[in-house]
């Protein structure tokens, strides 16, 4: 009996430093990446991790299987209304000397409601966006329309091409030349697709009653240095 009482002694010490230890890495590792997501994003983060094999194991090891990001939503980067859906899987921490580690595959959803749109016009293209008055979508279509004053308005199709997300106009009626108008959205395209982080690249674009959704994704990204991106500095 005093054996048999020592062992469930010490199996439920061992049980219970397992479970203290998987809460404390679950916090730590909460805390770092949420860091990490809030400066790449420049929004709110929730973040969720995968429990097979057990947390406390993927922490000693820094192999992580599965990691989840979702924004808050208020804006991903210069887009304002944007909401970010990541899904991180082979997450490896293991310094090469050029990174900081490896990212199996990352799968990412980014919705942009058409109020986002506006402001984001608004904000990085003052001469075109301070004469935009709404933005509506046209899903049967799969265009958005700028509204202005009267009966202006420009009509675009967002598009992929080569990895990137693009406006590319369809009609402009008003006193602004097409061209203008047209590199003045490259423009602003160019600085949404440049700032993505880890290889992401788009891969499909879909116009809804709300906005704009886009499917992204990336590779077998490197992790970045602390001097290449410094959002990257806690990991």
């Amino acid at each position: 009996m005093t054996i048999l009482a020592t062992v469930l002694i010490v199996v439920a010490l061992l049980a219970g430093g397992l479970a203290v230890g998987e809460l404390y890495a679950r916090s730590r590792a909460d805390s770092v990446l949420t860091e990490v997501a809030e400066c790449v994003t420049e929004d709110g983060v929730s973040i969720s991790f995968g429990v097979n094999p057990p947390f406390l194991w993927q922490h000693l090891t820094g192999h992580y299987t599965n990691i989840s990001v979702t924004t808050d939503g208020k804006r991903v980067q210069s887009a304002d209304g944007m909401t970010a859906e990541v899904t991180l899987k082979d997450v490896r921490l293991e310094d090469s000397g050029d990174a900081k580690g490896t990212i199996g595959s990352l799968e990412a959803t980014l919705s942009w409601k058409s109020a986002g749109i506006k402001d984001t016009i608004a904000e990085n293209l003052p001469g075109i966006g301070s004469l935009v008055t709404g933005v509506r979508t046209d899903p049967a279509a799969g265009t958005v329309i700028l509204e202005a004053a009267g009966d202006n308005g420009v009509t675009a199709k967002p598009v992929v091409e080569d990895g990137d997300l693009n406006l590319e106009v369809l009609d402009v009626v008003g006193p602004l030349p097409k061209d203008a108008v047209q590199g003045a959205l490259d423009e602003l395209t160019k600085k949404l697709n440049d700032n993505y982080p880890l290889g992401i690249h788009a891969d499909s674009v879909e116009v809804t009653d709300t906005g704009v959704v886009g499917k992204f994704s990336s590779q077998d990204a490197r992790i970045p240095k602390d001097d290449a991106d410094p959002c990257f500095a806690r990991l």
